[in-house]
């Protein structure tokens, strides 16, 4: 569930600015600044943030602290933007921002991403698209007959299993396998973490015990030096997808 900004809707208030003349100060849509007041995980670029400000006469460490203490960070931590408790707290708005933002890559090495599905209804579109455009997009998943995803089935023990989440993937990518920039590839050796990368940001999940993804962590995290936490979580989906295997009958 989205939370709003009510410290900027208070701002638009006392300012007398409605969003259409907060988007005029802003130089973007007025859906923009709309997306800005009802959804408080959405952070404008930089430049937005200084406009908005100016425009309000408000500072934008109270429009939006956590851009700003993300700015002031210094050490590695800095590329940690959010750290969710579990999966599924993370709002499915910063998934769609991620989504929809991403121009030259998507990874989804989830071992099933199964949930991917079930909560973005328009996934398969949104995918086929940003893979018409240029966007090379990739799914790394489990083998649902390999002996790593039965063990795993024994861990869980929940009614829809680990090799059934697989298959409802496998149904949705053999939707879009015939758009050139899809590619698909089995492997076994992601089934304690999650990572999923859109350009120069990523959602990681590190698995625990027998818990179900959305029981688990997730970090999101953007990269902002070299060899920091986001290189050393691409390198490891870059190794897993080289030693992947492709799947018959979808693009590898």
């Amino acid at each position: 569930m989205t939370v709003p900004n009510d410290a900027l809707r208070q701002a638009m208030s006392n300012a007398r600015l409605t969003e259409k003349e907060l988007a005029e100060a802003c130089q973007v849509d007025i859906k923009t600044v709309a997306r800005w007041v009802t959804d408080e995980a959405r952070t404008p670029h930089p430049r937005h943030r200084w406009a908005a400000s100016d425009a309000l006469g408000v500072d934008e460490a109270v429009l939006w602290p956590d851009a700003v203490r993300k700015n002031v960070k210094t050490g590695p931590d800095r590329e940690i933007i959010a750290v969710y408790p579990y999966r599924s707290a993370c709002p499915k708005s910063v998934w769609r921002r991620l989504i929809g933002d991403a121009t030259r890559e998507l990874i989804f090495a989830g071992y099933t991403n199964y949930f991917l599905w079930l909560e973005l209804p328009n996934l398969r579109t949104a995918l086929r698209r940003k893979a018409e455009r240029g966007c090379r997009v990739r799914f790394l998943i489990g083998d649902p007959d390999s002996e790593v995803t039965r063990h795993r089935e024994e861990r869980e023990a929940v009614p829809l299993t680990v090799s059934t989440r697989i298959k409802i993937t496998l149904d949705e990518l053999s939707k879009v396998a015939d758009v050139p920039g899809v590619e698909a590839r089995f492997g076994d050796d992601h089934i304690a973490m999650s990572v999923f990368v859109f350009d120069d940001e990523m959602l990681v999940t590190p698995h625990l015990a027998n818990l179900v993804g959305h029981d688990s962590p997730m970090l999101h995290v953007q990269r902002c030096q070299d060899d920091g936490l986001f290189d050393r979580f691409a390198f490891h989906v870059a190794e897993l997808w080289d030693a992947g295997r492709p799947i018959k009958d979808l693009p590898n």
